[in-house]
């Protein structure tokens, strides 16, 4: 138990610039399930469900900086996702330098530059990827 009895983390809460721009990447290209925004909202942004899970996306009028900070989506096969998110045009990194036994992870950057790892299981332990270790990038 924990000092404060936090159950589990609600929602996650990223800058955007660009709604349409945005939901074209979350909600077409990884195909998330946007759901309503509370109507009191008067400022720009979208909302996804994942799990029990919210991502907020919220609408500033400047992008921050790209920073090493990020969010992490848990995905059934780790290797499809990155072909999908590849085939859309974002850069994949593959990130091996730090290796979670039993997992596959990657790291890829919205259309804002906020940084997004996706893990899935580590079933092909012969299978090479692209961009790996200090050099990572994304």
């Amino acid at each position: 138990m924990n000092a404060i009895g936090a159950k589990r983390i609600d929602h996650v809460a990223i800058d955007i610039t660009d709604v349409a721009r945005s939901k074209a990447f979350y909600g077409g290209v990884l195909g998330l399930k946007e759901i309503a925004r509370p109507t009191s909202f008067t400022f720009g942004g979208a909302w996804y469900e994942i799990g029990p899970e919210v991502l907020h996306l919220v609408s500033r009028p400047e992008s921050i900086p790209p920073a090493p900070h990020h969010f992490c989506l848990w995905v059934d096969d780790v290797r499809a996702a990155a072909r999908v998110i590849e085939a859309a045009g974002y850069a994949v990194a593959w990130d091996t330098r730090y290796k979670i036994p039993g997992i596959d992870r990657f790291f890829t950057r919205d259309p804002d530059g906020n940084r997004v790892e996706f893990q899935g299981r580590d079933d092909t332990a012969n299978e090479s990827h692209g961009s790996t270790g200090p050099g990572l990038t994304v």
